[in-house]
C-alpha cells in the first residue's frame, strides 16, 4: 500500500517521532537576533557564534523533548546540522520554544533566526515571511474514534472539531466552514489531551502528527479526505532576510546530495510507516518541491 494510499484507509498507524544537549528551559524569548541585513545577517550569526532557531517541543516526529530532557526530531536534527555547516559546531545553537500560533510573531520580533517547526507554506504565510525551499510534504486531515459514526468530513458538520491555533487546520476550517464549531488550544499536547477526554468528535491537523499518536494510542482513525491539498513544509526567516534565507537554500541542496533528509526519515520515520511507504511521499530531498511526490 503506497502512503498516498494509506490516507484513504483506516488508521493503522504511524510513529514518526524523533537536539542540543540538555535543552535550557523553555523560553519565551531567546537572545535577541539583529534585525535582518541582506549583506550581513550570516556574520551577525557568526560573530554571535551561536544560531538561535524556534522548534516545537510537543509535536513529533518535528520537535519534543525526550525521556532523557533532550530535544529530538526531524526539525531539530536538520537545525543541529545548520549550525554545524554554518559555525564549525552543532552544539552552537540555541533552541527556542514555539508554539503554532507564535512562530511568525517570533520571526518578526527577532527572538529567533530561524523557524523550523512543521510551518507548511501558505499564501497568507508568505505575505509576513520568507520561507526556504522545502524539506516535508504534507497534508490534513481528521482523526476520529475508531467507533464514531463520523466517515467523511462533511458529517462533522455540526460536531466540535478540536484544533491547535494558527495551524494549518485552524487556518482552513476557519476559512472554508465558518460556521462549524472549534475548540481551540495552544498547543499540540493540549489539543490531543483533549480528544483523549472526549472533549471533541476529530481532531483536525497535519496527518504525518495523527499517525505518530494514533499509532501510540489505538482507537482512532483518520477520515479519508484531506483538509485542502498536499502542501509544502518549510524552513521560515523573518521577512526580507534574504542572506540567511539563501544560505539555507543552498545548504538544502548540499544537503539533498547526500541524501541528509532520507538519513532522518530513516532514524524517525520509516519505521512507523507502511513497509512499502515511497521517502519522496514525505521528504522532499535537496528542496526541489514536486508536486505528488516522487523522485
Amino acid at each position: 500500500m503506497s502512503f498516498k494510499t494509506a490516507l484513504l484507509f483506516p488508521l493503522v498507524a504511524a510513529c514518526l517521532l524523533a537536539g542540543c544537549d540538555k535543552p535550557e528551559a523553555p523560553k519565551s524569548a531567546a537572545a535577541p537576533a539583529a534585525t535582518p541585513s541582506a549583506a550581513s545577517y550570516l556574520d551577525t550569526i557568526k560573530a554571535r557564534d551561536k544560531l538561535v532557531v524556534g522548534v516545537f517541543s510537543d509535536k513529533p516526529p518535528f520537535g519534543f523533548v525526550d525521556e532523557k530532557g533532550q530535544y529530538v526530531g526531524f526539525d531539530t536534527d536538520l537545525a543541529k546540522r545548520f549550525a554545524k555547516d554554518l559555525l564549525g559546531d552543532e552544539h552552537k545553537i540555541e533552541f527556542v520554544v514555539v508554539e503554532p500560533a507564535s512562530r511568525i510573531p517570533f520571526l518578526q520580533s527577532d527572538k529567533v533566526d530561524l523557524i523550523l517547526a512543521n510551518m507548511t507554506v501558505t499564501p497568507e504565510r508568505r505575505e509576513v515571511v520568507d520561507f526556504t525551499n522545502p524539506n516535508l510534504r504534507v497534508a490534513v486531515q481528521a482523526l476520529v474514534p475508531q467507533g464514531s459514526a463520523v466517515q467523511h468530513l462533511d458529517d462533522l458538520k455540526g460536531k466540535t472539531i478540536i484544533v491547535t491555533t494558527g495551524t494549518t487546520a485552524d487556518l482552513w476550517l476557519t476559512q472554508n466552514h465558518p460556521d462549524w464549531p472549534l475548540l481551540k488550544f495552544e498547543k499540540n499536547s493540549e489539543s490531543l489531551q483533549a480528544l483523549a477526554n472526549h472533549r471533541g468528535d476529530a481532531y483536525a491537523q497535519d496527518n504525518l502528527v495523527l499517525f505518530s499518536w494514533a499509532k501510540q494510542n489505538p482507537g482512532y482513525r483518520l477520515l479519508p479526505e484531506t483538509l485542502g491539498d498536499e502542501a509544502p513544509i518549510a524552513p521560515a526567516v523573518k521577512k526580507g532576510n534574504s542572506d540567511l534565507r539563501d544560505w539555507v537554500n543552498q545548504e538544502l541542496a548540499r544537503l539533498g546530495q547526500e541524501k541528509y533528509l532520507l538519513k532522518l526519515y530513516d532514524q524517525y520515520v520509516r519505521d512507523q510507516l507502511a513497509p512499502d511507504t515511497d521517502p519522496n511521499a514525505v521528504i522532499v530531498e535537496g528542496g526541489e518541491w514536486k508536486p505528488g511526490g516522487g523522485a
